[in-house]
């Protein structure tokens, strides 16, 4: 068995402020050099969770090792600074006083000549090499956000901390930067974890991610399993899009829903027979013209390059569609549809009864 060397470990952390548990026996894993996200809905308890690794928080059980070191348990509690950890704030909390240089170069302890090398070297990885005089309000958003970036890094923290750090910037710079950090943050070789709400953040950034809800870890995996292979139907509901269609399990590799069989592995959450719920996303569904199977256009929203479509089909079941928007169809107009799902994805049907439907 590969022996894995782990930066980060959480093993069965809770935290609460008062009577309310916010973190709760929380679990995981940080390869040294990777990038890990806890992603969730607000007052998931992912905020937390970040908080208690910065050291900021102290646990009530389990423990956190960062790089070997245990650093919070119940009676240990590390402090913050003595953790080296680095942090990208919401705010990015830039000093006003300070040229774009003199925050990155703040945190270095180093010689003179050291930390001048240290910052420029920064400075030209995160692309403002040229900004190095100008004051933060002088900075655009996505310029202050790279600086901020390079004074949490500058120091070689053992583990760097981002704490919804694109929340402040439009859609367009969000998605441009994403991938601009990532880039960052591998070429560093550096080990972080990233906390948003935002699923596209997650997927442009990290190479494993936490889906939180109630303070646990629903599902920690990459984003193709969280999206193709969710463990349970909270990860299914909340990555991505799609919807539940009614459907029974013909045998280990079929089942039947309303606009066909889906064929493939899959684990079966009861025998043949058994009334499931299969999920079903934009992407499984095929606009054919020439399909005899119709379902009507009940909304649309145009996306650019595509359109999303909600269909009913004939028993008033509602299901999504990405096309192409060349396809551009009325609201009311039936079209033709396909089934073209690669993964079967179920879940017991809520109103099923408990154990085997029906002998294999």
């Amino acid at each position: 068995m590969q022996n894995v060397d782990y930066m980060l470990e959480l093993k069965g952390i809770s935290q609460r402020y008062g009577n309310t548990v916010v973190v709760k026996e929380m679990s995981l894993s940080l390869p040294r050099g990777s990038i890990g996200c806890l992603l969730g809905p607000s007052g998931c308890g992912k905020t937390t969770a970040l908080r208690c690794i910065a050291g900021f928080e102290q646990v009530q059980a389990g423990e956190i090792v960062l790089d070997g070191r245990s650093v919070a348990k119940p009676g240990l509690h590390v402090a913050a600074e003595q953790r080296r950890i680095g942090m990208v704030f919401q705010d990015y909390a830039l000093f006003p006083h300070l040229n774009a240089a003199q925050n990155v170069g703040f945190g270095l302890t180093g010689s003179r000549a050291d930390n001048a090398r240290r910052v420029a070297e920064m400075l030209e990885l995160v692309g403002l090499s040229d900004y190095a005089k100008l004051y933060p309000h002088e900075l655009s958003g996505g310029q202050q956000q790279r600086i901020a970036l390079a004074r949490a890094l500058a120091p070689r923290p053992k583990l760097l901390l981002m704490d919804e750090p694109f929340s402040n910037l439009d859609v367009a710079l969000r998605e441009r930067l994403c991938g601009d950090v990532r880039d960052i943050l591998k070429h560093e070789g550096a080990t972080a974890i990233l906390v948003t709400h935002d699923q596209d953040e997650a997927f442009m950034i990290a190479d494993v991610i936490g889906v939180m809800n109630e303070g646990r870890i629903q599902q920690w995996d990459k984003a193709y399993n969280l999206y193709h292979l969710p463990a349970n139907r909270f990860v299914a509901d909340f990555i991505g899009e799609g919807v539940f269609l009614p459907g029974t399990v013909l045998d280990d590799q079929r089942v039947e829903i309303e606009i066909g069989v889906i064929e493939g592995e899959f684990d079966a959450p009861c025998a043949c027979g058994c009334a499931v719920d299969v999920l079903l996303r934009p992407d499984d569904i095929i606009h054919d013209d020439e399909s005899p199977l119709k379902a009507i256009v009940r909304e649309k929203a145009f996306r650019g390059a595509q359109i999303l479509y909600t269909l009913q089909l004939p028993s008033g079941a509602e299901m999504l569609s990405l096309v192409p928007s060349h396809h551009n169809h009325a609201i009311g107009e039936p079209i033709g549809i396909r089934l073209a799902s690669d993964h079967i994805i179920t879940f017991r049907a809520a109103d099923a009864a408990s154990g085997a439907c029906c002998d294999a």
